[in-house]
């Protein structure tokens, strides 16, 4: 990899100079340049340049798992291990997260609270059994943007979603009414959530007696609960709010959207 390093560096620096500090021999480094290419790197080379091309369609957001799953949707046979020393040693990676987060939940009220039907077994077999809700905040220039989201625990899809200015009831329950109009779910349904008065509130709460769901709720403080909400959340901000500054909602909307 060190030679490899040298060939791609030759144009900027010079070659006995990036061998003394690389701590190679720079006659070894010739032999090497002028060895005729094996199948393998010519391979690696091609592969390299595939994986190159996905990383940056996807913004920098894909990790040696995805670029994996991408390559594989698109013919190429090669290991998921292949792929991640390649990016390793070409210094691609995913972006990083952050560790600030306001917090969206307020539990400190007396609203009626549900007991958890989950008990952190996120296990559906099929599809509309088992909804998973939660809030989430995006920072632009006019403030805070909310996003409810709801989650369908067999297919891991977001069925429904509402942005707003605020967080009051409204917001989740639009979230709740489009995932309602377009998976339209048997009698039976488990929407889980956190103990927030948004969730506990009686407009939503009615609305859930209305389409024959059964209320679920995370214990106070706990986020383990609702784990694979939390997970699309963490995603969707790694991969798109961290590398964006939007100075309106309406820009902020336009690519959460999209």
């Amino acid at each position: 990899m060190k030679y490899a390093f040298i060939r791609e560096q030759a144009g900027c620096f010079p070659v006995r100079l990036m061998c003394r500090v690389l701590g190679v021999s720079h006659s070894g480094y010739y032999d090497w340049r002028d060895r005729p290419e094996s199948r393998r790197a010519a391979a690696n080379r091609q592969l390299l340049v595939e994986v190159r091309r996905l990383h940056a369609r996807h913004g920098g957001r894909y990790g040696s798992p995805r670029i994996h799953a991408a390559l594989r949707a698109e013919g190429h046979g090669c290991s998921r291990g292949r792929v991640a020393r390649l990016m390793r040693a070409h210094g691609i990676r995913a972006v990083a997260g952050r560790r600030f987060r306001p917090t969206t939940t307020d539990s400190r009220h007396s609203l009626p609270v549900a007991p958890s039907l989950l008990e952190q077994n996120f296990r559906a077999a099929v599809p509309n059994r088992i909804w998973l809700s939660d809030i989430t905040y995006i920072p632009t220039g006019e403030g805070w943007l909310y996003l409810a989201g709801v989650l369908d625990l067999a297919t891991r899809k977001i069925v429904g979603w509402a942005m707003r200015d605020h967080m009051r009831t409204e917001l989740p329950l639009s979230a709740l009414m489009m995932a309602v109009q377009r998976q339209r779910p048997a009698k039976g349904l488990i929407c889980h959530s956190d103990r927030g008065s948004q969730y506990a509130a009686g407009d939503y709460q009615k609305q859930m007696t209305a389409i024959g769901a059964k209320p679920s709720m995370s214990k106070k403080g706990c986020c383990f609960d609702n784990a694979p909400m939390e997970s699309f959340f963490h995603t969707l901000k790694v991969e798109l709010v961290h590398q964006r500054k939007w100075a309106t909602r309406e820009e902020a909307k336009r690519d959460l959207f999209a």
